[in-house]
């Protein structure tokens, strides 16, 4: 039998602060690495694609899954394959969590400006799944394997200049509209990544409906200091996703070999840090979803968030 990942916790390289262990789950952003082999991986093994999770989850209680987003394609909708989320399904223990990207075709206004040749009839066209019910309701049906562990499904919205929104306004109206008529039982988080968004009236429509705020490290987004001052505390839940502010630069320097920090952004990870402990005197749960674009390796960053949390002084 599986080990759960609290069985694990005294053991593994990954330790989280005992107080935080109730209130924080900590994970990365996806997880078919070779690159990460002695880091979270058997170095002397080789791996089928089924293996990693189930290596992963012996470590990590969260991942975040976003090869789901990648779905707005000319002509089609790209939906999950029942196979692959029944065997992620039986790779995890029973408390293992994941945190999952809803589909773009639902999120993206247009379809993106960069088309192959043959579509280039599609470049910018209106995308009429945008906040479409019925899409977000079928993608929930194929998740259905995964259920029982299944934590905040996000919606990540691009930043969305006037062509694509004529007022910010009008995207608090329209996502305010759209998450009342979610279904219910499900835990729903947003992100935005339009700086002129993160206002309170953003906040506050998430708030009406319960749902998380998503708060993303990296992009064109404000620090997370500044972010936090506009009370990001809208559910039980929040989610804070760690992934830099230059994507290209970091491949450059790692060649796409995670296995090592080469930018180092240790002010972001107390902030970052400062927010996961204020949420849990709050009692309010929180996912951290690393990315290796953050400082070069999702694994080592995990290490070092974990020891900035350690620092943290719980208030008397």
């Amino acid at each position: 039998m599986t080990p759960s990942q609290g069985d694990l916790f005294g053991e593994v390289r990954y330790n989280v602060p005992e107080r935080l262990r109730d209130t924080m789950r900590i994970g990365t952003c996806s997880w078919k690495y070779d690159s990460w082999k002695g880091l979270v991986y058997d170095r002397g093994r080789t791996y089928l694609a089924d293996d990693y999770l189930v290596d992963y989850s012996r470590h990590f209680n969260t991942v975040e899954v976003d090869q789901w987003f990648w779905s707005l394609f000319p002509g089609e909708i790209g939906m999950p394959k029942p196979e692959v989320v029944s065997a992620y399904a039986v790779s995890v223990p029973g408390d293992f969590v994941f945190t999952v990207k809803a589909p773009n075709s639902i999120t993206l206004t247009h379809f993106y400006a960069k088309q192959p040749a043959r579509f280039r009839e599609w470049k910018n066209r209106p995308n009429e799944h945008f906040l479409s019910l019925d899409l977000t309701r079928r993608f929930l049906d194929t998740l259905e394997p995964i259920r029982s562990r299944l934590g905040p499904v996000m919606f990540q919205f691009e930043y969305l200049n006037s062509k694509k929104m004529a007022s910010r306004d009008m995207f608090y109206d329209r996502l305010d509209g759209f998450l009342s008529q979610l279904p219910a039982g499900y835990d729903y988080a947003v992100e935005t990544r339009n700086p002129n968004y993160v206002r309170p009236e953003f906040f506050d429509v998430l708030r009406t409906h319960n749902a998380g705020a998503v708060l993303l490290d990296g992009y064109h987004m404000p620090p997370l200091r500044k972010v936090a001052r506009h009370g990001v505390y809208t559910a039980p839940f929040l989610v804070v996703r760690l992934h830099g502010p230059d994507r290209p630069g970091i491949e450059r320097k790692t060649g796409k070999v995670w296995n090592r920090i080469v930018q180092p952004r240790d002010r972001a990870l107390e902030e970052a840090a400062d927010i996961v402990a204020e949420a849990a005197q709050k009692n309010i749960r929180t996912y951290v979803n690393v990315n290796n674009h953050y400082e070069g390796s999702a694994p080592l960053t995990i290490e070092r968030f974990l020891e900035a949390l350690r620092r943290e002084k719980p208030e008397e």
